[in-house]
């Protein structure tokens, strides 16, 4: 996550293999005598991200792509060259200033710009986007807002690359019909000793299979283009002293995809103000949030959604907090294998808030099917 970090930043130290391999992979891209220092870096569920200090006050942005997740990472790598790339050219041709829109630049190595680890792994050295801060959560309604805007430019940018020039670098990432039938899997090769919280999960399941094809019926009415695959509120990067948002990062899930996943992914994220790591039964959608992140959003990119993506909007919301819900659970029972965990039991407490956030987009549906009508009769923006 290229930037200052703000409330992620620096994180304890790992162990000191993994800084041995920081150092062997910061090599490949810089002379050894020109960094100073090498610190762990943010808090990201998937790849172990560090920053570079350079003697010289400089600072770069070095992340190892997690080979359990990113089984290729020359996809990953030629799927972020090509839409980083695609992203300037458009930004200058809608008069977008950088410093309102910026995006990372991959630097170059020894040989090409990655270092591939004897244990398989990929490493890439980044742009480290000063001035900048993350947000673990959202409760201004101007961030929310800001949330919105910038997500719709990047689907405004991103809607003139060919789908087709992409890897697939993650199959069946945003299949929810596929996550069921996985858990479906390890769920019953379970001992069936449940607690109350494993009971609550798959009792949460079970009452919504049906919800797994709301978008895959449609989707020959939906938008599809190239969307980012994981908008969530810590892969935006506000300005240091204010509100404002300036960069969009972790390109690792730019992917062809349905406006609705990162729409719906994006609303599941900036609209919980308790965040990922809240209170089990204390969590809430908050519909005015949901509000002033659509405001943004439509006058960016409103052109891009067909009349059917519109009528599915809570659905979607809906689908992508279920979803993940689905895989937080489907993980904590499977070992921890797919999302990295600080503490015992966390992906159970992560799928708890999770479920409780679709109970609670359910509750409110008609007061958000509202907005949206509200919001898109206001002008979609060109």
């Amino acid at each position: 996550m290229p930037g200052t970090g703000g409330e992620t930043g620096i994180i304890p130290a790992p162990p000191g293999n993994a800084l041995k391999e920081a150092l062997r992979a910061a090599t490949f891209f810089l002379a050894g005598h020109d960094i100073a220092r090498i610190q762990p870096f943010g808090a990201g569920n998937i790849n172990d991200t560090f920053l570079v200090t350079l003697h010289s006050g400089g600072q770069r942005i070095l992340q190892r792509l997690n080979p359990a997740v990113f089984p290729e990472p020359v996809l990953v790598m030629d799927n972020v060259r090509l839409v980083t790339e695609h992203l300037r050219q458009e930004r200058n041709r809608n008069g977008i200033a950088p410093a309102q829109f910026r995006i990372i630049s991959l630097f170059p190595g020894r040989t090409g710009d990655f270092y591939r680890a004897a244990d398989g792994s990929a490493w890439r050295l980044m742009t480290f986007i000063a001035d900048s801060r993350t947000c673990q959560v959202i409760r201004r309604e101007k961030q929310a807002g800001e949330l919105g805007r910038t997500l719709g430019i990047f689907h405004r940018l991103a809607s003139r690359l060919d789908p087709g020039r992409l890897a697939e670098t993650l199959p069946g990432f945003h299949l929810t019909p596929r996550y069921l039938q996985h858990y479906d899997r390890i769920a019953a090769s379970q001992d069936g000793k449940d607690g109350a919280e494993i009971a609550f999960c798959r009792a949460a399941i079970d009452q919504r299979r049906a919800l797994v094809t709301v978008l895959e019926e449609a989707r020959g009415q939906l938008r599809h283009q190239v969307i980012h695959g994981d908008p969530k509120v810590t892969n935006f990067l506000f300005d240091r002293d204010g509100d404002r948002v300036i960069s969009l990062i972790d390109l690792d899930t730019v992917m062809p995809g349905l406006l609705l996943h990162d729409i719906g992914d994006a609303l599941r994220s900036c609209c919980n103000p308790g965040g990922e790591t809240g209170r089990s039964g204390q969590t809430a959608f908050a519909p005015e949030l949901f509000r002033s992140w659509l405001r943004g959003y439509f006058p960016a990119a409103g052109f891009l959604l067909t009349d059917e993506d519109r009528t599915r909007i809570i659905a979607a919301v809906l689908l992508m907090t279920f979803e993940l819900g689905l895989r937080f659970f489907t993980d904590h029972l499977d070992g921890n294998r797919y999302f990295k965990i600080r503490f015992p039991g966390q992906n159970l407490q992560r799928a708890l808030v999770q479920f409780d956030l679709a109970k609670s987009i359910e509750q409110q549906a008609g007061t958000l099917e509202s907005i949206v009508n509200d919001t898109a009769a206001a002008g979609p923006g060109r």
